[in-house]
This record gives structure tokens, sequence and C-alpha cells, in this order.
């Protein structure tokens, strides 16, 4: 996508991730005792990831060198992943793998009691991370609340793309090169 603008929704995007990661960084220290994820931990780490064009373009932008001649992880893991499980993109990963592993909320319609569309609460946490607390007894403020970082790239999509909401896999960075058409028409 690089092209008129980009440079500057580049540039949110990564403030977007640096206002992200203090707020992770106060999760990952209330939840320490339970977090499992460490280097070379990459259980989250699968291929069936999808970005939004304007995440995509940051990684387009920071590694357009491992786009056009890296050689991408074996299927079934991130592209992404080194020979050893690590990320080749850590400092500029997207917002999903900044959350991954922490305990996550988020409102959805379910089916309620009477057959009804309902609201509720969803929690999850990944399984490596279960021992502790019961993610269902945490305080909101304890979760990580999916939702906010999602509308606010999805904003910048929209800005951008003209209100198209187009998704890339990761793995499809390494076949769609940096400069080249984008995923979706």
């Amino acid at each position: 996508m690089e092209k008129g603008g980009s440079l500057n929704f580049i540039e949110k995007i990564i403030r977007m991730y640096r206002r992200i990661d203090v707020r992770i960084a106060e999760l990952s220290k209330l939840h320490a005792a339970r977090l499992k994820c460490r280097e070379t931990c990459c259980t989250c780490c699968v291929d069936d990831l999808t970005v939004f064009e304007v995440e995509a373009d940051v990684v387009r932008h920071h590694y357009p060198e491992l786009l056009e001649t890296g050689i991408p992880h074996p299927e079934g893991e991130c592209a992404f992943l080194d020979d050893n499980g690590c990320c080749r993109i850590y400092a500029h990963r997207p917002y999903v793998c900044r959350t991954q592993g922490l305990p996550l909320r988020w409102i959805g319609e379910g089916e309620g009691e009477s057959g009804d569309p309902e609201m509720f609460e969803y929690r999850d946490i990944c399984p490596l991370n279960e021992e502790g607390v019961p993610i269902e007894l945490l305080d909101e403020e304890a979760c990580w609340t999916l939702g906010p970082a999602e509308g606010e790239m999805a904003a910048m999509q929209q800005e951008i793309d003209g209100g198209r909401m187009c998704r890339v896999s990761l793995r499809a960075l390494f076949v769609l090169k940096a400069g080249s058409e984008k995923a979706c028409p």
C-alpha cells in the first residue's frame, strides 16, 4: 500500500503499538506468576492469523528484505518464525501477536435463555496460562479488552482504503511482496 499518506498510517500504528505495549506490560506484570509465554513459545503463532492492510504495511515497510529474500517458516506455524521458534518481526509484530497469552475479554452476541440474541462477556486465555485465579473471577481491569484497539485500526483501514476492510494473512505477505498488489481487490 506504500502510497501517499500510508507512511503517516504506519506512524499512527506504531504509536498505537506503543500505547498497547504499556498496558500489556502492566497486565504481564500483574499475571507474571501464571504467564508461561517466553521466547520460543510459539503455540499461538499459527498460520490463520490475519491483519488489516494498514498493519501489513508496517511489516512491509520495516522488513522488505525479509519479504523479498526470506523463506517463510513451514506451514502450520506463523511464516515469520525462525528455525528456533523466535519471531523475526517481533519489534513490529502485529497487534494480535502482542495480546496473545494474556487473559482476554470481549463482548459478543450469543443466544440467551429465551432463544433471543443477547450480549455476553466472553473470556479466554492461552491453555498454557490457565493456572491461577480462574479468568472468570478476574476483575475486568485485569484482562485485555478486545474491541477498542481493533476499532481504532478498522477506522484507519477505512480511511486509507476508502471503506474496504481488507485483511491479509501473515503468510501471504511473503507471497505479496513489498510494493505489489494488495491481497484483496
